[in-house]
């Protein structure tokens, strides 16, 4: 008969699984609520980013410097991607739209459609795919190897806020940039559905023309680049998030990157879903 004081090996057995299954239990709740809290950090940085915004403007502290040099080096990674994207898809959208414009016999109106579909939906997410995908990667990627050499640290033991001095300038230039990308993947990817149309289709370049501005106006131009500085500022606060939280070595900042990349395409989608309708219970307008 075993003691009073102590476990029996059935006993002992059924404490450790006990135990192992409370572990288990407890990482499976865990993992089931992870991304509504990464979601709340991330929307705590992007709090932290606009009042740090705020403070170093108002205390005259703002690193004028670190801004010009990330808004030109965003310009240089990103321009020549955007516009080699714009290319194709402005073939497959004026080929598209004009198929079906001769189907249902309005032929005339190819050119309103390409123009709305471009202005509205095409050149904001075609910016903001090439943001997260490059100038996204580069934020998470530079913030991941300035946390594992804890050049982070470094400058809050001196100080100064990494907030103010690395993620604010880092934001106002992506969305600097997203705003003139805008504009300029509009005019190629629109110049682009006009040759299509005009050599593939036969159609009158004075009748594409023409059509331009009969669904499209001065609030879609207004909507598409609202939504590439709310785009740009997505991308600039999931990849820092993704960066700050590198804990060890160079996989981890790999990871940190691909996972960077991955929310951000998903997260683009979701939030020009719905703009998309918000807008169009809104303003209204030709489609809405």
């Amino acid at each position: 008969m075993a003691s009073p004081g102590l476990l029996t090996e059935v006993d002992q057995e059924s404490l450790s699984r006990g135990f192992r299954d409370g572990l288990r239990d407890g990482w499976r709740e865990r993992r089931r609520w992870q991304p509504l809290a990464e979601a709340f950090a991330m929307l705590r940085l992007g709090e932290q980013m606009v009042t740090g915004l705020l403070r170093s403007l108002l205390l005259r502290r703002f690193p004028w410097e670190e801004l010009l040099l990330q808004t030109w080096f965003t310009i240089r990674v990103c321009t020549l991607p955007a516009l080699a994207v714009s290319l194709p898809f402005g073939v497959i959208l004026a080929l598209q739209v004009g198929v079906l414009a001769q189907e249902v016999g309005a032929v005339a109106f190819t050119g309103a459609g390409n123009t709305l579909a471009v202005v509205r939906q095409a050149s904001p997410m075609i910016t903001a795919l090439m943001l997260a995908g490059v100038a996204g990667s580069a934020i998470c990627a530079d913030l991941g190897a300035r946390k594992i050499r804890e050049e982070l640290d470094a400058l809050e033991v001196m100080g100064i806020s990494v907030v103010e001095r690395l993620l604010v300038p880092r934001m106002l230039a992506t969305v600097f940039v997203a705003v003139l990308l805008n504009g300029v993947v509009m005019f190629f990817t629109i110049i682009t559905t006009l040759l299509v149309s005009v050599v593939l289709q036969d159609l009158p370049p004075g009748a594409y023309l023409a059509s331009v501005t009969t669904l499209a106006d001065l609030s879609d131009l207004w909507l598409s680049l609202g939504k590439a500085a709310i785009f740009a500022v997505m991308c600039t606060v999931i990849a820092a998030h993704r960066g700050l939280r590198v804990t060890s070595g160079p996989t981890a900042v790999g990871d940190a990157v691909t996972g960077a990349v991955v929310i951000n395409f998903v997260a683009l989608f979701a939030v020009n879903f719905a703009i998309s309708q918000l807008w169009s219970q809104i303003a209204g307008g030709p489609l809405g």
